[in-house]
């Protein structure tokens, strides 16, 4: 099948059987939400840090692709700790300065240094992109790494 056909099979597939309510959208109201919300950034933390340190420890990273999945390691940890900052300060400042709907129209009042933090902490994006990047470059790198040793052990 063709990435053409597969794109018009998704695209119809959307079409056919897409919602009409996004039922499944996660907000974090009520202390319940957000605090299972936050064991989650503290446990993913505690898996990226244990497979970082393993990935070290026993000499991965002397290979590029383990390397790049370490790099990407620690920029999740990042991504973590920010976005935990993240949730924990949007508690704390008045629902004032978040105004509109949650979508391209929603405004942030910066007018204080936490509103500010807070800001700079829903850029969390800046973060978790470059880190989802170093993962595809080291899986793509282990898998290159994989066919060319494939082929060495064909001859």
């Amino acid at each position: 099948m063709t990435p053409l056909k597969i794109g018009f099979f998704i695209v119809w597939a959307y079409l056919l059987l897409g919602p009409t309510v996004a039922s499944a959208f996660q907000s974090h109201p009520g202390p319940e939400g957000l605090y299972a919300h936050q064991l989650a950034h503290i446990f993913f933390i505690l898996a990226m840090a244990f497979l970082g340190y393993w990935l070290q420890v026993n000499g991965f990273t002397r290979e590029r692709g383990w390397r790049l999945i370490q790099i990407s390691c620690i920029l999740l940890i990042l991504w973590n700790i920010v976005a935990f900052t993240g949730h924990w300060l949007e508690e704390r400042i008045p629902e004032t300065v978040v105004s509109g709907e949650p979508d391209w129209t929603q405004r942030i009042a910066v007018n204080s240094a936490w509103t500010g933090l807070y800001y700079a902490l829903k850029l969390d994006h800046l973060v978790s992109v470059p880190a989802m990047l170093f993962l595809l470059l080291g899986i793509r790198s282990l898998y290159r790494q994989a066919v060319t040793e494939g082929r060495r052990g064909d001859r």
